[in-house]
């Protein structure tokens, strides 16, 4: 069944997993973090200052890199579970996310593959004067591009999963265990993430793209071996075969019984293969539930069935309720794509904004491209404060032991994301007022000096809040909730949310600007290159009065789910 195995396949006789497993894993995750953020963080600015790129063509070509690599991490998952196991698909994947991440290197270090520098000056940048990349230029960055993608889709549903397979599910400390686990993952998440707003800004504000991109390549062939070397360590789950196979068979099986009744003559009962295992490699067997009854005909055994019946035809109760799980899943996770839709337009959005502000603190004044590293910052304060303040203070309100469940943690995180996007609003709306009315209307890109970009730290602070509860209390309530052999396919439903996420801010960007821009009347949109002619603030209400809608979707859809 769910019996841990190690590389061999073979039963574990000897102590593995654990704590210290555990942390060869986070090491891989927070070098994986440090690319992804390092990639996002500065591929639209290489895009527009190298690759001469419109600064709206730039974040949309990063959203939909941000989008394929968390939407397509379905087919690592499904490989995982399917036929490599998860040591193997993160094996392989990181090794693809270095070959991208080595591309993208030699793209930023020859100057044969980006447009000539020469004569483009910040003015003519503005004006679209300097030299266009070459197609094939564009077509060599966004395949290294695509490639890192897809190297950080197979990587981003296993890695969760697999560190939670390091821990005993017979131990008495197995749920806190786990508990502590997902919020020290998302630790060091975080930890990626603040290293790439900073240190890798750092070096490519000191020595350049080159360098910028060549560390972090450097940062996850040092990850990689990391990895590898805690291979002795670990312990496996056995793949239990297709599961997209699994549920085609049920819903075939469903289909071709659709008439039959379950008061017919003709009706045995609803098949399980006899004994204590089941049927399905690497799961134990799941009971009965009256949920989505119609499935329940793919295990109706009748008479006509025989004694050695087609899966396409008779189906165990086992796969039917893997089945169904996986559909009561759906709604609690696709209640979060608001959620990353507010987080990606945070990472471009806030960026323009910090353009037109201080950034000085003190005598030291802070790159734009380092601003996103404060949600990091507040994430990393809360996750080291969680266990000494929000738990005691959450217990006594909920009576819960963890202080909040799963679902009560991303019901709080998508409340806070509101308060956040509404800030972010609000603020707007004061800073646009304070350019027209002090004369810097054309000057979108010039520092206001007497306004400082730290307003901007309450919206970073609350969606990092956001993030802590929403997302750590998703991928835990899907480890937990998943069927066995589908883990990493209830983990990748966490990274789909994520890539829809980038794909309907996209979405809803494009709309914007079609809907309110009018170029022959000279009607700037919304969302304007000019922040300053733009409605930046109109946007962040449209933003709040979705999530609000969201929200309210999500209290429905928690309040009829039943935990396993």
């Amino acid at each position: 069944g769910s019996t841990p195995v190690d590389i061999h396949g073979k039963s574990i006789l000897s102590k593995t997993g654990g704590w210290i497993a555990a942390f060869f894993i986070f090491g891989n995750e927070m070098a994986e973090r440090m690319a992804y953020f390092g990639l996002s963080v500065n591929m639209v600015a290489f895009m527009f200052y190298v690759m001469h790129r419109p600064f709206t063509s730039s974040s949309n070509a990063v959203n939909n890199f941000l989008g394929i690599s968390q939407a397509s991490s379905v087919l690592g998952g499904f490989l995982a579970d399917a036929y490599l196991g998860r040591y193997w698909t993160i094996a392989i994947f990181t090794t693809i996310y270095l070959a991208g991440l080595t591309g993208i290197t030699l793209c930023a270090t020859i100057s044969k593959f980006v447009p000539n520098q020469e004569e483009c000056d910040q003015f003519s940048l503005l004006l679209g004067n300097c030299e266009a990349a070459k197609p094939w230029q564009m077509t060599y960055l966004y395949t290294a591009l695509y490639i890192t993608a897809f190297g950080a889709a197979g990587i981003r549903p296993c890695v969760s999963s697999f560190g939670a397979d390091q821990f005993d599910e017979r131990s008495k400390n197995y749920k806190a265990h786990l508990d502590r686990f997902f919020n020290i993952f998302y630790l060091s998440v975080t930890i990626g993430a603040i290293v790439a707003f900073t240190v890798v800004v750092y070096v490519q504000m000191k020595f350049g793209w080159g360098s910028a991109f060549g560390s972090l390549a450097i940062a996850m062939g040092i990850s990689n071996m990391v990895f590898f070397i805690g291979t002795p360590l670990y312990r496996h789950r056995l793949p239990g075969g297709s599961p997209l196979t699994r549920v085609a068979q049920v819903l075939v099986a469903a289909f071709r019984k659709r008439n039959a009744s379950f008061g017919s003559s003709e009706f045995i009962g609803l098949y399980e293969v006899p004994g204590r295992q089941s049927a399905i490699k690497g799961s134990r067997k799941i009971s009965h539930t009256d949920d989505f009854r119609f499935l329940d005909k793919a295990a109706l055994q009748l008479k006509e069935d025989g004694a050695n019946p087609s899966p396409w035809r008779l189906c165990t109760v086992t796969q039917v309720e893997e089945v169904k799980i996986l559909m009561k899943l759906i709604p609690i996770p696709a209640c979060t794509i608001m959620l990353n839709v507010v987080l990606t337009e945070f990472l471009t959005l806030s960026v323009q904004q910090a353009y037109t502000l201080n950034t000085h603190l003190g005598r030291l004044k802070l790159p734009v491209t380092c601003m996103p590293v404060f949600p990091g910052l507040s994430v990393f304060l809360i996750l080291s404060l969680y266990y000494s303040i929000f738990v005691p203070v959450f217990r006594r309100i909920t009576g819960h032991p963890h202080g909040a469940s799963q679902l009560q943690r991303v019901g709080i995180g998508l409340a806070v994301s509101i308060l956040s996007v509404a800030w972010a609003a609000i603020f707007e709306r004061y800073r646009r007022n304070y350019a027209i009315k002090h004369g810097y209307l054309a000057s979108f890109l010039t520092a206001m000096p007497n306004l400082s970009a730290y307003w901007l730290l309450i919206q970073y602070c609350l969606i990092g809040v956001a993030e802590v509860f929403c997302i750590v209390g998703l991928l835990e309530f899907l480890y937990e909730e998943a069927p066995d052999a589908m883990k990493s396919i209830g983990s990748a439903y966490a990274a789909l949310a994520g890539g829809l996420g980038c794909f309907v801010a996209t979405i809803i960007n494009n709309i914007i600007k079609s809907a309110t821009g009018n170029l022959d009347k000279g009607q700037p949109s919304w969302l304007s290159q000019n922040i300053n002619t733009g409605r930046f603030d109109y946007f962040y209400w449209l933003l709040t009065a979705l999530s609000i809608i969201n929200f309210a979707i999500f209290v429905y859809s928690a309040h009829r789910y039943k935990y396993r």
